[in-house]
């Protein structure tokens, strides 16, 4: 068991994200602090291998500090625990390292990826660079998670499949631009993308994925070795392979 986390946001906050799927941007760490957590992990997390070997920017939580530090921090976990309760575990990670030139994500819904039932979860999309329209912020179609949306085949992008277009408008989209240290939260079906980075600069972001001890999480899936960790709360069910954080 681990300490609870403390909820914070308000009840019109909290029916805003039900409402709309999605709420933010927040402030975790200000722009100055991340430039200092954005230099350790320019030093020590992209020039590593990780626990994934596939890929070395998804699961770094797993083995670095300042990537679980992050992920964890308390104005991150208030939010998630006033939405998912306070028993929460940390199950996935990604960085999203997209660098000039880089492809676009097409619009998709997350729930079409994971290997978790039932799909449970609450992503945070943090900056680590300055993200802007112009190179690639992360876009959303409120709303969108009121219902499912098939996927096909994309030609061309970030991802093998995207989201039907038939079946959303994207002209319903919003931009997200973020400050190095702010955040957004949303749902496993919120609908999502980014344009190419058609700038000269690169676009850094992390995404920590949570959800709650009742969803069965299947790791071998994801990777030998997956885990998660418990971040808040007891894992009162006790069925999926727990680990402990990082200390280096």
């Amino acid at each position: 068991m681990t300490a609870t986390i403390q909820s914070i946001l308000s009840a019109e906050e909290t029916k805003q994200f039900h409402d709309q799927g999605f709420l933010g941007p927040f402030t975790a760490i200000n722009p100055e602090e991340m430039a200092t957590v954005r230099e350790s992990i320019e030093n020590t997390v992209l020039t590593t291998d990780g626990p994934n070997k596939n890929v070395n920017t998804t699961m770094r939580h797993l083995d670095k500090k300042v990537v679980f530090d992050l992920c964890t921090h308390d104005e991150i976990l208030g939010r998630v625990g006033s939405i998912l309760g306070p028993n929460l575990i940390l199950w996935a990670g990604t960085m999203w390292n997209k660098m000039p030139g880089g492809k676009e994500i097409p619009w998709h819904q997350d729930l079409n990826y994971w290997p978790i039932e039932p799909i449970i979860n609450i992503t945070a999309w943090i900056a680590i660079d300055d993200v802007t329209v112009e190179n690639s912020c992360l876009e959303i179609i409120p709303g969108s998670h009121k219902k499912s949306v098939p996927h096909i085949q994309a030609d061309g992008k970030w991802f093998d499949e995207e989201a039907d277009p038939r079946f959303f408008d994207a002209k319903e989209r919003i931009q997200l631009p973020l400050k190095p240290g702010q955040f957004v939260l949303f749902n496993e079906k919120t609908l999502h993308h980014s344009e190419p980075n058609r700038s000269n600069r690169r676009r850094l972001g992390i995404a920590p994925r949570f959800t709650i001890p009742i969803v069965r999480i299947d790791h071998d899936k994801l990777f030998e070795g997956h885990a998660g960790i418990l971040v808040s709360g007891d894992d009162y069910m006790g069925f999926n392979r727990l680990t402990t954080p990082p200390i280096h």
